[in-house]
C-alpha cells in the first residue's frame, strides 16, 4: 500500500545533508546498510549548483544511485538535472570526484537491481508504489 510522503523525511534529509557537509562525511556516511554520497548537479532550470545526499551502491570504481524519489510518481529533481547535464560531481567523505551519469540498461540494470535488493528491501517497496520505471543511475568517474 502506498503511503503519503512524510514531511519529517524531508526535514531528516535536510539535516542529514548539513551534518554530512559539516563533518566531511564522518556523520551520516551510512544509512540502512548503504553508504551515502553527496551528488552535486547543475539545476536544469536555474543553472545553480544543487546538492543532494543519496544512498549509493559501489560499482567497481563507480557509483550507482537510484532515482526512486521514495516511490513517488515523478522523477527526483537531481535525475532531471542529470538528464539535462550528465556531468556532475560527487563527494564521499572528504574525497571529491567528477562523474558522468548514465542510466543502466537491460542486463546491467537487472544485475544492479539484484545487488541492491540484497542490501535493502526499500527500493522494492518504492518500485511497488509507482508505475514509473525507476532509473538506476551509474555515476562513472572521469
Amino acid at each position: 500500500m502506498k503511503t503519503k510522503h512524510n514531511p519529517i523525511i524531508t526535514i531528516f534529509w535536510a539535516i542529514h545533508l548539513k551534518l554530512y557537509q559539516w563533518s566531511s562525511g564522518r556523520i551520516g556516511n551510512m544509512l540502512r546498510g548503504l553508504p551515502i554520497l553527496l551528488l552535486i548537479t547543475k539545476g536544469k532550470k536555474t543553472g545553480q549548483l544543487r546538492t543532494k545526499a543519496l544512498m549509493y551502491l559501489p560499482y567497481g570504481n563507480d557509483f550507482v544511485v537510484i532515482a526512486s524519489n521514495l516511490g513517488k510518481d515523478n522523477h527526483p529533481a537531481w535525475w532531471l538535472n542529470l538528464t539535462a547535464e550528465p556531468n556532475a560531481s560527487v563527494q564521499i567523505g572528504r574525497s571529491h570526484f567528477t562523474v558522468h551519469a548514465r542510466e543502466a540498461q537491460e542486463d546491467e540494470r537487472e544485475s544492479i537491481w539484484q545487488a541492491l535488493a540484497q542490501k535493502t528491501s526499500d527500493y522494492e517497496q518504492y518500485r511497488s508504489w509507482t508505475s514509473r520505471r525507476i532509473p538506476l543511475v551509474i555515476l562513472e568517474r572521469k
